[in-house]
């Protein structure tokens, strides 16, 4: 696991690189938010750990720009500032968890593993994918082979339904109560004119269709492959 440490104070910051790395962390330490946030936009990290009061970008303008350019990554404050306000502040700000200095090393690795558990679980929540389609429940971004795909509301909560439930046929009577939140009317066709819709969409350029009719019985997402 990767952490950047943000730390202006260089004794601190030795100690601490010196405990996460006796327990298998590979750690790069930065003194200020400037190059903090530098080193976060061309490197890839699995954890920030930020002092507050730093030079250049202070920590909570830090977590705000992390927040924007990288959501997912995960926020764990150090700080002296220990009052509930200030705490309040952090996690407005964006953080994760908030350590208040002084603090024993065993604390802030248990803080670690925690914020990165905790991680780990969010990203494979967050991401559904099928074939080459993927969606992004938190950004909103689907993509087919890396081609962005622009959906209605409608058109993404459709997909959603058919991609938790990919390789099951769907009755169109469930996508009625389950994405619109409606009883279905036999005697209506919005669910396939929907369907036809997001099939423009996802599979009308590609030679694999994913989206697939069962006759009398629903839909199914599955592969031609």
């Amino acid at each position: 696991m990767n952490i950047l440490l943000v730390e202006d104070d260089l004794r601190v910051s030795e100690l601490i690189k010196r405990g996460l790395d006796e327990q298998g962390f590979n750690t790069t330490q930065a003194y200020d938010g400037l190059t903090g946030k530098k080193l976060i936009l061309t490197q890839e990290f699995n954890l920030l750990i930020t002092d507050i009061i730093l030079p250049k970008i202070n920590g909570l303008d830090l977590c705000k720009e992390i927040r924007n350019l990288k959501p997912e990554l995960p926020i764990l404050m150090l700080t002296a500032l220990g009052t509930t306000d200030d705490k309040i502040e952090g996690f407005d700000a964006g953080a994760d968890d908030y350590l208040v200095k002084p603090f024993e090393m065993r604390e802030l690795v248990a803080r670690i593993k925690a914020i990165l558990k905790r991680s780990l679980k969010n990203k494979s929540e967050i991401i559904l994918r099928f074939s080459d389609l993927e969606m992004n429940l938190k950004t909103k971004i689907v993509k087919r082979n890396n081609k962005e795909l622009s959906l209605t509301l409608k058109e993404f909560k459709l997909l959603e339904f058919l991609l938790q439930n990919q390789g099951r046929v769907i009755s169109r009577k469930e996508i009625a109560e389950k994405v619109w939140n409606t009883h279905f009317d036999t005697g209506t066709n919005f669910i396939d004119v929907y369907i036809n819709y997001l099939r423009k969409k996802v599979d009308k350029e590609f030679d694999n269709k994913l989206i697939h009719t069962k006759s009398g019985m629903g839909f199914i997402l599955k592969s031609e492959e």
